[in-house]
């Protein structure tokens, strides 16, 4: 009995940490964080000369591969024997966890992107990368949208 609550406890403390770390920001030109409001932004107007898929690597944070060791450890451990055979299974439970850890945290951090080039009024050139969530083409009129620190491309 005391293996089984364990093991739940373990799998439960590792579900939340893993949960927690696979929370990142967006880079949407459309979501806003609270401290984006009432914000001056200048707006510059232009047509979009090129659009290309990217891939937005937000990083890893190492939450997925300690959670992962974490619940492997623990799992493999208290279900194997006792002694030396429970310490052993213990190790590559983490071993295993830990790269599984890894493996779901990078593919969590990585989202499609695009890369969109603006030709604006004044003859300048910008690109700008953000997240493939609205559609652009080649020709739209769109606008530059910018704080001195982000800059966001809306139709």
């Amino acid at each position: 009995m005391k293996k089984i609550w364990i093991t739940a406890m373990a799998t439960s403390v590792a579900a939340v940490v893993l949960l927690g770390g696979c929370a990142t920001q967006s880079d949407s030109g459309s979501v806003y964080r609270s401290s984006q409001t009432q914000n001056e932004q200048s707006v510059r107007m232009g047509y979009v000369e090129s659009v290309r898929e990217v891939t937005i690597d937000k990083g890893q944070t190492g939450v997925g591969t300690a959670a992962g060791a974490a619940l492997g450890g623990i799992a493999a451990g208290s279900s194997v024997g006792q002694g030396n055979g429970a310490i052993a299974a213990g190790i590559v439970g983490a071993v295993a966890g830990g790269i599984l850890g890894q493996t779901i945290e990078k593919r969590n951090s990585q989202q499609r992107g695009l890369e969109i080039t603006v030709k604006l009024d004044n003859g300048d050139m910008k690109a700008i990368t953000q997240d493939a969530d609205e559609i652009f083409r080649v020709g739209d009129r769109v606008r530059l949208l910018s704080n001195g620190r982000t800059t966001r491309v809306t139709h």
